[in-house]
């Protein structure tokens, strides 16, 4: 028998790696964890935070029922985009 390849989803935020996905010239980091049947439940940071700032106590009662998918909003972490306005300085 073949050994599969496919490795579990996570489901606490301390096992979720941090994802990136780049569109354009930006990279976008969040987190992705929990059941992945269902409508997903998207995490918003206040503007200036990170993913880190999220209570993993939370978050891992939010994803026992639910896909979460945590996103990483600020330019001065993980994530290169800048959503705030006005626009960040650059990097640097």
């Amino acid at each position: 028998m073949a050994e599969s390849n496919v490795r579990p989803r996570p489901t606490t935020w301390a096992t979720a790696p941090n994802r990136r996905i780049v569109v354009g010239s930006n990279t976008l980091v969040y987190r992705d964890l929990g059941p992945e049947n269902g409508v997903p439940l998207v995490l918003l940071t206040h503007l200036g935070a990170t993913l880190d700032e999220w209570d993993p106590r939370f978050v891992d009662a939010l994803a026992r029922d639910r896909r979460i998918v945590a996103l990483d909003l600020t330019a001065s972490t993980n994530s290169s985009t800048c959503w705030k306005t006005p626009p960040c300085p650059a990097p640097g």
